[in-house]
């Protein structure tokens, strides 16, 4: 199918871009990487009277590594972030978990902030930003804001975003990241959206004892979910199947699933134990070995 009639703009400048989503209010929408857009509109799932294309805004195409916080513009493509050194060495958790988006040619157009303000609640950028305790920069034509990405998201699909407003960056505090990662999720495909996913971060001492960390899951809530509680029972202790077998549990039990028709409620709760558990055993012994202490028996 053909998508409706719209009226298309092209701005080049970041000023002109906001001012157009200011006149076009709830009838304007940015296009980048088109990955969800152009399907929606082509399928007549919804209509639009202004299509903003910014591709022309080269400005916000970038990462930096600023005073301990990488900063990676709104119209990063995926594919950058994937084979950026600079990611790889201060934020590795993104460099897992890229590769898992879809295949080379969607990573190639897909962009950051739009995976981030399209808000799949199985998405991989999505999830990594809120493990890595993420800041969303949103500008309009009158104001500037910073929202944590923890606090981003509202329900399925919907974010604390206005029609008036685009992410122009996003922000992650890079030298207070744990050392220890992971990303993993089950797909019954490759490049297919993640039936479920897990990102963690752990910091641990030199005996093995958890000092810090950070687990976030996705496709089990309309919202990718921060499991602190999981995280918890872990503080203070080295891990040992019992303990990694209760915070799988604590995390599962804490999530929402809905079934559908890729997968029944009762399968996602599964694999969010499972994943969850393989998450934090894989980011502990990264952890663990960038101290020189080995492998956990």
């Amino acid at each position: 199918m053909k998508p409706a009639s719209f009226n298309y703009y092209r701005p080049s400048t970041l000023e002109e871009t906001l001012q157009l989503l200011q006149d076009c209010g709830d009838e304007g929408k940015l296009i980048a990487g088109g990955q969800s857009l152009i399907p929606i509109l082509n399928m007549r799932l919804s209509s639009l009277e202004h299509v903003i294309d910014i591709n022309g805004l080269r400005e916000l195409d970038f990462i930096r590594l600023e005073e301990g916080i990488l900063k990676i513009g709104g119209l990063c493509r995926q594919r950058s972030l994937e084979k950026s050194p600079t990611v790889k060495e201060v934020a590795p958790l993104l460099s897992e978990a890229v590769p898992f988006i879809g295949h080379v040619q969607t990573r190639n157009r897909g962009t950051v902030g739009g995976s981030l303000v399209h808000a799949d609640p199985t998405a991989e950028i999505p999830l990594s930003l809120l493990a890595l305790d993420a800041t969303a920069i949103i500008q309009s034509a009158e104001e500037t804001r910073e929202v944590p990405v923890q606090d981003f998201f509202i329900t399925y699909l919907t974010t604390d975003i206005a029609p008036t407003e685009m992410l122009t960056e996003i922000q992650i505090p890079v030298d207070t990241l744990p050392k220890g990662y992971a990303f993993v999720e089950f797909s019954r495909r490759h490049g297919d959206f993640a039936l479920v996913a897990a990102a963690c971060l752990l910091d641990t001492d030199e005996d093995g004892t958890i000092t810090a960390g950070r687990l976030a899951i996705g496709g089990v809530d309309a919202v990718p979910m921060i499991a602190q509680e999981a995280m918890d029972v872990l503080l203070g202790e080295k891990l040992t199947d019992a303990l990694l077998e209760e915070a799988g549990q604590i995390a599962a039990e804490n999530t929402d699933p809905e079934g559908d028709l890729h997968a029944s409620r009762e399968y996602r709760l599964h694999l969010a134990k499972v994943f969850t558990k393989r998450a934090i055993r894989n980011a502990y012994e990264r952890s663990l070995q960038k101290l020189g202490g080995g492998t956990q028996p």
